[in-house]
């Protein structure tokens, strides 16, 4: 038996259910050393602000015994520069992308996705379609499929506050990106009460998937200095201790929303990890820190998966989708 990996993260059809995380696999093209990127379901790419962005002061990892800590700030060229140089490999080497944009204001999420407005899109049917039932066919080509809404941002406008703490400011960030015309998939925090509050406000404004989660807050002290082991004092924890935050989140906003595009993303570093996020309602699922361990970790993973359905006789992992909650 040939399992069926197709899926569907709302409008957009993918060939598989693996991705990259944003920021675990550069703005381009660079993991392609390591694997054809035209094989992954799509590639993720670092978040792009409308501008170029220096990012935090070194050092900016750290490892931890559940993870890893980062503190790397959204450094990155800016959309302009990444339009130019680093997207074009990507379309030459035949991957589908996933656009992550960030802000400090509404007004820089409208602009950054001003930006991508005329990009190249993937292949013909890499995008129509609507709801979850039915995967249906990915398209070939390499391009754009949708933009992720990075909200896990300061906004400047409201006390530096993180948009996604906030139901109507992630409600605005999600608007204003509207004006890329992709698919808009808004990347939401675990550090908040109830994520599907903001999931729902997100949703209401125009997000037809949701990406579940981004890193938990979290701080190192370097025993040496007797200080914060990161440049900017706290930072982001990613790795094995995320995925059973990631998986809650998944199965809240599945529950609560269950025609919404789900993506899971938090230590998912075997296709065991994949499977318990896809039993749990997520359509798809990201590789982020088991990158930094193996750069082969997003084809491991999606080769894992693939064995996985054909041991358990599973003819197609759209129907793995939710089935924990059946």
């Amino acid at each position: 038996m040939v399992p069926d990996l197709a899926t569907r993260v709302g409008s957009v059809s993918l060939p598989n259910p693996v991705m990259t995380a944003s920021g675990t696999a550069g703005h381009g093209a660079e993991l392609g050393a390591f694997g054809p990127l035209d094989r992954l379901g799509a590639v993720v790419v670092k978040s792009l602000s409308a501008r170029p962005w220096d990012g935090n002061p070194a050092p900016r990892v750290r490892e931890v015994a559940a993870g890893m800590l980062n503190s790397v700030g959204l450094q990155g060229p800016g959309l302009p520069a990444w339009l130019d140089h680093d997207l074009p490999d990507l379309v030459a080497a035949g991957a589908r992308v996933v656009v992550s944009i960030w802000g400090r204001t509404v007004d820089d999420y409208a602009a950054a996705a001003a930006l991508l407005a005329d990009a190249p899109r993937a292949g013909a049917g890499g995008g129509a379609g609507t709801g979850r039932a039915g995967a249906g066919k990915a398209g070939g080509g390499g391009g754009l499929v949708a933009v992720e809404v990075n909200v896990s941002c300061p906004n400047v406008e409201d006390r530096s506050r993180m948009f996604a703490h906030s139901p109507s400011a992630t409600a605005e960030a999600v608007d204003a990106a509207g004006a890329a015309g992709l698919a808009r998939w808004a990347k939401l925090s675990p550090n908040v009460a109830d994520v599907t509050e903001i999931a729902g406000a997100a949703l209401s404004a125009g997000a037809e998937a949701l990406t579940l989660v981004n890193t938990l807050l979290g701080l190192a002290v370097d025993l040496d200095s007797r200080r914060p082991a990161l440049g900017a004092g706290g930072g982001g924890l990613s790795g094995p201790a995320v995925h059973p935050v990631a998986v809650r989140a998944v199965w809240d906003c599945r529950r609560a929303f269950p025609d919404a595009g789900i993506v899971g993303v938090g230590g998912v570093f075997g296709p065991q990890d994949a499977v318990e996020l896809l039993l749990a309602g997520a359509d798809a699922v990201q590789v982020g820190t088991a990158t930094f361990r193996d750069p082969r970790a997003p084809w491991k993973v999606l080769d894992g998966l693939r064995r996985w359905c054909r041991r358990h006789r599973v003819a197609a992992v759209a129907d793995l989708v939710g089935q924990a909650q059946a």
